[in-house]
């Protein structure tokens, strides 16, 4: 598990201003705290984590020397900058469930030589205990042929009797289809309508 630091911020100081300044802000809720925790952590560090961990990611928070354990539950990103500004996370607790997301991730996606692989569902949504959690889930598409699919009930998650599925059974996940070369077919209309045209 990875950890992450950060420290206690002041309300009193603008979420704006910390940005400059080259951090992103954030915040720490959960059942056996108190009250809500405001921090910021340094830009880099956010970044590092980030590249092996996201949303619905278990990581350890070091707050001034105090460790967490934590879900990332949201990550706040400017549409215009792409840049992280600010991330929640929840405490967990060893005996309480909580809602959390396991990205979908595609697998020997190279192998599928005929038609295109379509992510359905991007993110699982799912009920667990901590000791549960799970921040993606791996779908190999390499005997995958154009037509098959991949339903909820399909994945290895959905099985697992320590996690609560929230998504519907019956959903698609991830589909072959079929090439459309609407170029090509636009084409060959245009073609058909001119030689039609020289006929009459």
């Amino acid at each position: 598990m990875n950890t992450l630091k950060a420290e206690k911020r002041s309300l009193a100081v603008k979420a704006k201003k910390l940005r400059r300044e080259g951090y992103v802000v954030g915040n720490v809720f959960g059942r056996e705290l108190k009250d809500s925790i405001p921090v910021k952590m340094q830009k880099g560090d956010v970044a590092k984590l980030l590249k092996k961990d996201h949303k619905g990611s278990q990581v350890m928070l070091d707050v001034d020397g105090q460790s967490y354990d934590v879900l990332i539950k949201s990550i706040d990103v400017n549409p215009l900058t792409r840049m992280i500004e600010s991330i929640e996370f929840q405490a967990l607790v060893s005996n309480e469930m909580v809602h959390s997301v396991a990205e979908v991730l595609v697998a020997n996606h190279d192998k599928v030589v005929e038609g295109i692989v379509q992510v359905e569902i991007p993110e699982i949504h799912y009920k667990a205990l901590p000791s549960a959690l799970v921040d993606h889930v791996s779908v190999d598409v390499s005997s995958m042929k154009i037509g098959d699919v991949v339903r909820v009930k399909d994945l290895d998650i959905f099985s697992n009797t320590d996690i609560s599925i929230k998504n519907d059974p019956e959903a698609i996940v991830v589909a072959v289809m079929a090439v459309r070369n609407s170029a090509v077919a636009d084409t060959a209309e245009e073609t058909d309508s001119a030689d039609n045209g020289e006929d009459k």
